[in-house]
């Protein structure tokens, strides 16, 4: 087998620095001059040169080791001291500094002790405080004089020691960590604090156990057949010993796979991934291993000479039955074994090549499933383990499966599905001779054709079936006899007909469950559910899957829902499949966290998104953010029948341009509640392109010419309007010029051309077509593929919002197979998560959910709210929280799972959370949410996260927090950005907390943030007053201002409360939180007497971040 067909262009990074934690605790110290002796003083004339020299007694690294430096400046100078260290990891460590200025003792050799002083992790060895003193390799001491002007000493100076007037350098012996000394802290530990450090001050630390066995992958693994897998990437062993036999081993392999699997189906096409290598420059390695469509395995191997040899087993693999399949490598041969789930050994085989394998696990990445070359096995993928430096025999493969509980449920779900498969099947066989039997019957004439098409369609009254079985299924039985088995759209299997089965059964269940009180009938619409799912319709999978996983309208069963989970993502149902990716990303219930198993999952439906967009049909809709809190947007939905529609569509008909272009843009994308029909949308856009010069409909219509896309293809005026349209100097026109030459003239000259022009004015389709003519070799003048400039043109195109740019460069990070895209998993996943939830099928849920929210359909609501909240999309999950505020009672009944705390605890983990989500939780674990217990902590975070995000409310929670006697600890400060040092009395705090609180709400009118920043104010004044002797002066013209100041406003209130003169407060007066009003008059009623005292702050460990999971 060759290499693979396509090759796109991995960018490849280079690979991250090791950041090891070195020296983090010290200062440069400036030492301890302590003798100072005067030499001979030299004539100017007799011609000296500057110098230096250090002498060290004890060449070791001690603290207060004492050098002598020795130097001559001709001119006013600088000396210069500075130690540097390397480690095993860093090297060029600045650990001392030292420099003074002598501008008077010229042509004087002057000799200063100076004491060095080093962190004390270097010189000391651990104990209950130092926990991590480091090993030094080698420290330089350096000297030198520089000529600067001695008036900018004061300023910071950067001398360079490779341009210094005089210099010289020694090296200082480093002291091993266990013949360091104990530093005496001068502090006393308490009993318990000494007792534990004396138990573990001898204790001589050991190096991490590092093993060549590798768990690749340790939970089920859904694989569709897409192209698309985990991709694992291995580096080198840290262990030296280990490392050193790998390296040898590169002509010589010897390692192992073992890989649990259950497969559903043999390779429909050619050859399926099961386990591949993929080297530097994008081709197939050893190994390659494959399933054809006999089911056999099919092995590849690169060998020493640069060849590629194929074998193929004589046994093929089991179907719909758990076994593992064993892999040894040694040098030129191949072990293959399969195993059952008893361990006992079904079949195996041995090949010999004819000259050793070449192997290099290091350069390249495994992929497990499919990728871009190949689409992979249709399976679930169970444990795989893999041993990097040695041959096992199966006896000694410690790969079990784990999880048998859930093995087991997906063997019992297929055993039942196919029982139920086969009813369907046999049931159409039935009809289908019956209807035989009476053609041969009758002679065929205009009416028996007439019957056939408008009369009652042939069904099967005789069962064969036992009494049990259709009590079983009566509900199956029932809809079999309301389905047309004539129909020409049925395949001779009858596959298609299994699955209209499915799908009328769930379109049945799901009418019901939409219903006024659809949800209290869900436990006897899960069998049904079960049947659906059994006949391939895989919308009922995910129903399932959600369904038991929060316990709607049933109990809790984790179990249930994550095999239903399973059995919808290997279905290919798109939100079963993003529901895992989402899971596995964060790590919640249950579910481990797996950055490439998320990965695998999400590019699987942002690859489909890239496709569905360019599919007018199905059940698709935009995927709009539109926040039940927020009224103006829900205002701002319609429907066909509804006042915005309606007006939109008036002025369109009178010739508005911009009506025409929002009202094709509703209609083609489903936007803004209008159901998606894109034949109308396509009259508009032909009637806008014709009627107006405006450029943007011009090149809509073009488009759909071009692609035919509800309208017969006419290329020569779709050119037309697309010269139109750039004429008039529309990006994507340009860009769309630049696509006719390249896919239907092939002049690429001049289709690069117009991809220039048009990305400099930003278009980033533009961006990634140029990409692709360098990534297939093709730009004009430019010899050969360049993958560099691809994908440098790709992140352009991404970081414009292109979908397919987005997905080249989040292979890019989960390969890092690319010099310039270091390999980085949890970006490649943030990228394809971004791209999935983009899917038309998830925004057809989120419009139904809306719909049935603005028509106070509450059951329908809550249903499809948390059918797309269980996929991960933030605006869904915060939706869904507020629904469960709104309506508690409809949430505590029909839901087992707390659903505001979960669904708002979800969104504050998601990288897009909104503020309003933040402090949310920061009130639940401020005041305490029912059986959540308080944090204190947790709440500032919270609350921090919403101030940087640009709430005022966050910064004026932070305030209250402080206000009644607790402190902001310091990494909390730091994210905020606030400067401790200048902050460091709480009233200095409070002032910058209130100031910020104001300074991000609206400064035109009267809020929280403003009167609390003038109460601040006013106290601080009055606590001055107070405390000085101008009270006895200024407290009589104080109150006389006051009563003034009350006078008249009681005054003018007067003047305002006659009829018709009192105003309601506009909304723009109104505070921006709800809890804002009620928190200003809480912190009004403050006892004054707290501030008075500054409040100390708090030290904290900075290591955790503001938000987690």
């Amino acid at each position: 087998m060759g290499p693979p067909a396509e090759r796109p262009a991995v960018p490849r990074c280079r690979s991250p620095l090791l950041l090891v934690v070195f020296l983090t605790n010290f200062v440069p110290s400036f030492g301890k001059e302590t003798l100072r002796t005067t030499a001979v003083q030299f004539e100017p004339n007799m011609g000296y040169i500057d110098f230096i020299h250090l002498n060290i007694l004890e060449r070791k690294v001690l603290n207060n080791s004492e050098v002598s430096v020795q130097y001559l400046c001709s001119k006013p100078c600088i000396i210069n001291l500075e130690a540097v260290a390397s480690s095993e990891f860093r090297t060029g460590v600045p650990v001392y500094r030292r420099r003074w200025k002598d501008e008077k003792n010229l042509y004087v050799s002057r000799t200063r002790q100076v004491h060095l002083k080093f962190p004390s992790i270097m010189v000391y060895r651990d104990d209950y405080i130092i926990r991590n003193s480091i090993i030094v390799h080698s420290v330089i001491l350096y000297a030198w004089i520089s000529h600067k002007s001695v008036t900018s000493y004061d300023t910071e100076q950067n001398e360079d020691y490779q341009d210094a007037i005089a210099k010289n350098y020694t090296f200082l012996e480093a002291v091993p960590p266990f013949e360091r000394p104990f530093k005496d802290h001068k502090v006393c530990l308490q009993w318990g604090a000494d007792y534990l450090w004396m138990l573990q001050a001898n204790r001589i630390p050991q190096c991490p156990h590092e093993s060549d066995g590798v768990q690749i992958l340790n939970f089920i693994y859904a694989s569709s057949g897409e192209k698309t897998g985990i991709v694992k990437k291995f580096e080198q062993f840290e262990n030296r010993e280990l490392e050193t036999v790998r390296q040898h081993q590169i002509d010589y392999p010897m390692f192992t796979v073992s890989i649990w699997l259950y497969l559903l189906h043999n390779c429909e096409k050619d050859l399926c991934g099961i386990l591949y290598f993929i080297d530097p420059k994008e081709m197939y390695s050893t190994p390659a291993v494959f399933l054809n469509e006999e089911g056999y395995v099919h092995i590849q191997m690169h060998l020493m000479r640069g060849d590629d040899l194929a074998v193929k087993t004589s046994f093929s693999l089991p179907l719909k039955q758990w076994f593992r399949l064993d892999l040894s490598f040694k040098g030129g041969q191949i072990e293959v074994s399969s195993v059952g789930k008893n361990l006992k050994r079904h079949h195996h085989q041995s090949f010999i090549f004819r000259e050793d394998f070449y192997y290099d696990d290091t350069a390249g990445y495994f992929v497990l499933g499919g990728s871009g070359y190949v689409n992979g096995i249709e399976a679930f993928f169970g444990p795989v383990k893999y041993y990097r430096l040695n041959v096992l025999e199966t006896e000694q493969i410690s790969n079990t499966l784990h999880d048998k509980e859930t093995v087991e449920q997906i063997e019992l779900y297929y055993e039942r599905c196919m029982d139920i498969q086969e009813i369907v099947n046999e049931y159409r066989r039935v009809v289908k001779q019956g209807e035989k039997a009476q053609r041969n019957r009758f002679c065929e004439n205009y009416y028996l054709k007439l019957i056939h098409k408008y009369g009652e369609k042939s069904k099967c009254d005789a069962f064969m079936w036992g009494k049990e079985l259709r009590e079983k299924y009566h509900t199956l039985f029932k809809l079999l006899k309301e389905t047309d088995f004539s129909a020409p759209d049925v395949l001779e299997d009858g596959s298609d007909t299994v699955l209209e089965v499915g799908q009328r059964i769930f379109e049945k269940v799901s009418k019901g469950l939409s219903r006024t009180d659809g949800l209290s009938n869900m436990g006897s619409s899960v069998s049904l559910l079960v049947e659906s799912s059994c006949c391939g319709y895989h919308k009922a999978s995910y129903f399932l899957a959600v369904i038991f996983e929060t316990g709607l309208g049933v109990s809790v069963d984790r179990t249930k829902g994550l095999l239903y989970s399973l059995v919808g993502a290997q279905g290919n149902e798109r939100l079963a499949v993003m529901n895992l990716g989402y899971k596995h990303y964060q790590g919640i219930n249950n579910y481990p966290l797996d950055l490439e198993l998320s990965y695998a999952y999400y590019s699987n439906i942002a690859i489909k998104t890239s496709l569905d967009q360019h599919t007018i049909k199905g059940e698709q809709a935009f995927v709009e953010t539109i926040r039940l809190m927020d009224d103006e947007l829900l205002k701002a939905q319609t429907k066909e029948n509804g006042d915005v529609f309606m007006w939109l569509k008036h002025e369109a008909t009178r010739g508005n341009a911009a009506a025409q272009q929002r009202l094709a843009q509703m209609l083609f994308w489903g936007q803004q509640g209008v159901a998606k029909n894109p034949e109308a949308a396509i009259e508009w856009y032909a009637k806008g392109a014709i009627e107006t010069e405006d450029p943007v409909l011009i090149y809509d219509y073009a488009i759909v010419l071009f692609k035919g896309q509800g309208v017969k293809k006419n290329t020569k005026l779709a050119l037309e309007l697309m010269k139109k349209a750039a004429a008039k100097g529309l990006p994507q026109a340009v860009n769309g010029l630049g696509w006719y030459y390249h896919n239907f003239k092939r002049d690429y000259r001049k289709a690069a051309e117009h991809w220039l022009v048009a990305e400099e004015l930003g278009n980033p389709d533009a961006s990634y077509n140029l990409g692709v003519l360098y990534l297939d070799g093709i730009y004009p003048g430019v010899p050969g593929r360049n993958q560099t400039v691809a994908a440098h043109y790709f992140y352009k195109a991404a970081q414009g919002g292109h979908i397919e740019g987005t997905l080249r460069c989040s292979l890019y990070y989960i390969t890092g197979n690319m010099e310039d895209f270091p390999r980085d998993p949890e970006k490649a996943v943030i990228w394809a998560k971004h791209i999935a939830e983009k899917n038309g099928y998830l925004g057809h849920v989120i419009r139904k959910a809306l719909n049935a929210y603005l028509e106070l359909s509450w059951h329908e609501a809550l249903l499809h709210y948390i059918l797309a909240a269980e996929t991960g999309i933030e605006v869904s999950q915060s939706n869904l929280a507020h629904i469960c505020e709104e309506r508690p009672d409809l949430a505590r009944k029909y839901l087992a799972t707390d659903c505001v705390w979960r669904y708002y605890n979800f969104s504050v983990s998601q990288v897009n959370a909104p503020s309003f989500a933040y402090l949310k939780m920061g009130d639940f674990y401020y005041y305490g949410y029912q059986n959540q217990s308080k944090d204190l902590e947790l709440s500032m975070r919270m609350y921090a996260q919403a101030a940087l995000e640009g709430d005022s409310q966050g910064f004026f929670n932070l305030a209250l927090v402080i206000e009644e006697g607790n402190s902001i600890p310091s990494y909390i400060l730091d994210h905020l950005e606030i400067d401790q040092a200048l902050h460091s009395s709480g009233m200095s705090l409070l002032q910058e907390l209130y100031y910020r609180c104001w300074n991000n709400s609206n400064q035109e009118s009267i809020s929280p943030c403003s009167l609390a920043l003038l109460y601040f104010y006013m106290r601080v004044f009055w606590n001055n007053i107070l405390q000085s002797t101008l009270i006895y002066f200024m407290g009589p013209f104080l109150l006389s201002i006051l009563v003034a100041f009350a006078v008249t406003y009681f005054q003018s209130l007067s003047a305002h409360s006659s009829p018709g003169a009192r105003a309601e407060p506009s909304s723009d007066e109104l505070s921006s939180s709800g809890s804002s009003n009620e928190d200003a008059t809480r912190l009004i009623q403050q006892d004054e007497s707290t501030f008075s005292n500054d409040l100390a702050q708090q030290e904290s460990n900075p290591q955790n971040p503001l938000v987690t999971s």
